[in-house]
């Protein structure tokens, strides 16, 4: 009843304090923190709890002593009373020797009562001593389950820190993302590529207006041989010159 009234006081309390942890979490390493701060608290109730369980069954264990030794003293001191009252009586003083044989009987009746508390004692210890064993080693349980949670905790917060590295890597790539229309670069490049297209435009206008020249001078070429024709015409030849 000791170990389940301890373990299950403090078990209730752990519970309640992670589920109210968990339902108002919000930093996970606040969480983690406040849920081991929480259990080593916890642990430290439980080795109160069991240091006054110890401190019981030693006071026990200092009274079964005590008891023990009563009877043993006890028994001696009978032992010694009888004795000298068979010396009294043997020497004739018949008095005395019934005088100390009433002493040994009175301590024998402490010896058989110190006796008596020492016998029933034994089984409360027997059962104590069972209950502390049992409550040591539950707290070792729960300072092995002190020490995963440590563990899982530092495991949990590498974890939670390397995914918010991440999330930061992925929110700068997104911001520099040069496919995003709304970017400066992607800006800058369609500067770049309407610039580039004036040049080619610019290129194609200056490219046509050489052919128009050429052309013009390939239409006076022409004029040129209907003015001979003309005036050989007029000088009496004919319309047409051949070599």
């Amino acid at each position: 009843m000791t170990k389940q009234s301890i373990f299950g006081r403090i078990s209730q309390l752990a519970k309640a304090n992670i589920n109210a942890l968990l339902d108002s979490a919000e930093d996970p390493k606040r969480m983690l923190d406040q849920m081991v701060r929480d259990y080593t608290n916890s642990i430290a109730d439980a080795e109160s709890a069991i240091a006054e369980t110890i401190g019981n069954l030693r006071l026990l264990e200092d009274d079964y002593r005590e008891d023990v030794e009563a009877a043993s003293e006890w028994g001696s001191k009978a032992l010694a009373a009888s004795r000298k009252a068979d010396e009294l009586r043997s020497a004739g003083n018949a008095a005395d020797a019934d005088r100390f044989d009433n002493l040994a009987k009175v301590a024998l009746g402490r010896q058989m009562q110190s006796e008596k508390e020492a016998k029933q004692a034994e089984p409360q210890i027997a059962s104590q001593t069972a209950v502390v064993a049992q409550l040591k080693d539950g707290l070792n349980k729960m300072k092995e389950k002190l020490n995963q949670l440590s563990s899982k905790r530092n495991e949990l917060i590498a974890r939670s820190k390397t995914a918010e590295a991440q999330t930061k890597v992925m929110d700068a790539v997104k911001s520099i993302d040069i496919m995003d229309p709304t970017s400066e670069v992607s800006r800058f490049e369609d500067k770049i590529r309407r610039e580039e297209a004036r040049v080619r435009g610019a290129n194609e206008l200056a490219a046509s207006s050489l052919d128009a020249q050429f052309e013009s001078l390939e239409d006076l070429g022409e004029l040129s041989e209907v003015d001979a024709r003309l005036a050989a015409m007029k000088a009496g030849g004919t319309s047409s010159i051949t070599q």
